[in-house]
């Protein structure tokens, strides 16, 4: 088998402003497997914020050639490269390569519940509480809200957007809160109708988190990456994040669910900034999860095509054509 790795650039419809700072593109990294006669392919977004660049990731992923050449599978792969979003592009193209070789859906391969249609989150980039409720006021139509956060200002920014809109909300402080803040926001949270919170405070800090009572579900993101993750978090959090870049691919995160399930734990499935190739096999995660924030494609000026078709937010299952 043959490996080719490629990196795009994918410009965003507009800025995307979070806690830790704005994009104007999603930059990902594509990895191609090819038998000679079937393509398969895999694609992930490197996040600085976990230590990873474009130019490392591709370095890791053709690192792996000779194993690839010899036949590497899913399964193997999980023994020679570790979680992150090398192993989750390389991860998927050989997955997307078996059903392929198969003649299979993918989640016919790996005996799993069909991917339906699913309503995703539509993400409103950190602003000010003004400029914010106009997003949220464009947004009208869509059922689930996602309001990116960033600590002073942001009861102010939830109950303007709340003015807008009848939406379901979810806010993400990306560890941007303090725990006087976790205490502090949460009750004008819940007023407010907000029903999950992700990550308020620094993945490295949030032990503070089980000795606070929040009237709002909390969703574990940074601080969750694969299995190894669970008992800790399980003390912390109500609700997993599961992202195929963190957990290394469809392998781990659908092992992570069944994991997180069995400890009673919500689910949520999310994405980076990409296109429908990254979102595609995280439908597989989708039809496990409660909340879905799948709306990476949503956020490009264009999409791949063949791409997920969305109608409003609702997403159709992946075409055969995209992936899997």
């Amino acid at each position: 088998m043959d490996l080719r790795v490629t990196t795009e650039s994918w410009p965003l419809a507009q800025a995307f402003r979070i806690s830790r700072g704005a994009k104007t593109s999603a930059d990902v990294v594509v990895a191609s497997v090819s038998d000679g006669t079937h393509v398969g392919r895999g694609e992930c977004v490197p996040y600085k914020r976990y230590g990873e660049s474009i130019e490392g990731v591709v370095a890791a992923i053709e690192a792996l050639a000779p194993h690839v050449a010899d036949g590497l599978d899913p399964i193997a792969l999980q023994g020679v490269m570790t979680p992150g979003a090398a192993r989750n592009a390389l991860d998927c193209a050989l997955w997307d390569l078996a059903a392929k070789r198969a003649g299979k859906r993918i989640w016919e391969l790996l005996n799993q519940p069909a991917p339906e249609p699913a309503m995703t989150a539509y993400t409103l980039s950190l602003d000010t509480p003004e400029a914010m409720a106009a997003a949220a006021r464009a947004a009208r139509d869509r059922p689930l809200l996602k309001l990116k956060l960033g600590g002073d200002g942001d009861i102010e920014r939830v109950r303007a957007v709340r003015e807008e809109t009848q939406a379901a909300l979810i806010v993400d402080a990306n560890e941007a809160w303090s725990p006087a803040q976790v205490e502090a926001f949460t009750p004008a949270m819940a007023e407010a109708g907000v029903v999950l919170i992700e990550q308020p405070l620094p993945a490295d800090d949030d032990a503070a988190l089980e000795a606070i009572e929040s009237p709002v579900l909390l969703c574990a993101d940074e601080s969750l990456h694969d299995r190894h993750d669970l008992d800790r978090i399980a003390r912390r959090y109500d609700v997993i994040n599961v992202k195929l870049d963190k957990t290394g691919g469809l392998t781990e995160a659908l092992a992570l669910v069944k994991a997180a399930q069995e400890r009673d734990l919500g689910l949520m499935v999310g994405c980076m900034v990409g296109t429908s190739l990254a979102m595609a096999p995280a439908m597989l995660v989708a039809v496990h999860a409660r909340w879905v924030d799948l709306d990476g494609p949503l956020l490009l000026a264009a999409d791949r095509q063949p791409g997920l078709a969305f109608e409003g937010s609702i997403i159709q299952p992946p075409p055969a054509a995209l992936w899997g």
